[in-house]
């Protein structure tokens, strides 16, 4: 009676059997997950990116932009890409580093820009963290009745940095540097009419980077 017990138990298993098939299906369905995760995971698109460093306010020409293929998977529409086209008369409007990919908000037209640059000339030395795309603090100290300068005004604080370049004095013996800083337009007035009144205009790397 015990050996048709343990013949019964041995017996192979029917393809009919429906735990067999069972399965296979979820081997099947377990390989078929694989290669769909395999194949999303490889998906590439192509997007823009910047040869060079772009400014605020610089036109965005094709010949200043480069295709790099990316898996952008969701964000994909948060980005200029060959399926959204290059508008003409797009400009920066925020700034854009070399290699950097094209936020769709990082650019607009013209009439979109709401800070301009504005060209300081300082004496004093800057750090060396003080370059394009960086923050500083504009403090302006407005000529006396004694020849002198009143207390300084913090006038644009948490600026940013358009250019940075070195300059010289009228007579050029010595050096200064001009640095470029974008000014919001409400706070335009107020800086052009210090320049026009020669006031003293300082400008002091801000390390935390935020306006106030």
């Amino acid at each position: 009676m015990s050996g048709s017990v343990n013949a019964a138990r041995l017996k192979k298993p029917s393809w009919k059997d429906p735990r067999l098939l069972i399965g296979i299906l979820l081997v099947l369905a377990s390989v078929v997950g694989v290669v769909s995760l395999v194949g999303a995971a490889d998906r590439t698109s192509e997007a823009y990116a910047a040869r060079e460093s772009i400014a605020v306010g610089e036109t965005l020409t094709t010949d200043k932009l480069y295709l790099v293929r990316v898996r952008l998977g969701d964000v994909a529409g948060h980005y200029l890409t060959p399926e959204t086209g290059l508008r003409d008369g797009l400009v920066a409007v925020q700034r854009i580093g070399k290699d950097q990919l094209l936020p769709r908000e990082s650019v607009g037209p013209v009439d979109s820009l709401n800070r301009k640059p504005v060209a300081v000339t300082i004496e004093e030395s800057l750090p060396v963290q003080a370059v394009a795309g960086s923050r500083v603090d504009v403090w302006v100290a407005l000529p006396d009745a004694r020849n002198g300068f009143n207390d300084p005004d913090l006038l644009l604080p948490g600026a940013e940095i358009a250019e940075i370049t070195a300059g010289s004095t009228a007579l050029g013996s010595s050096r200064s540097t001009v640095v470029m800083v974008l000014v919001p337009d409400a706070q335009m007035p107020r800086l052009l009419g210090a320049q026009a009144n020669k006031a003293k205009i300082s400008v002091v790397w801000n390390p935390g980077g935020a306006s106030r």
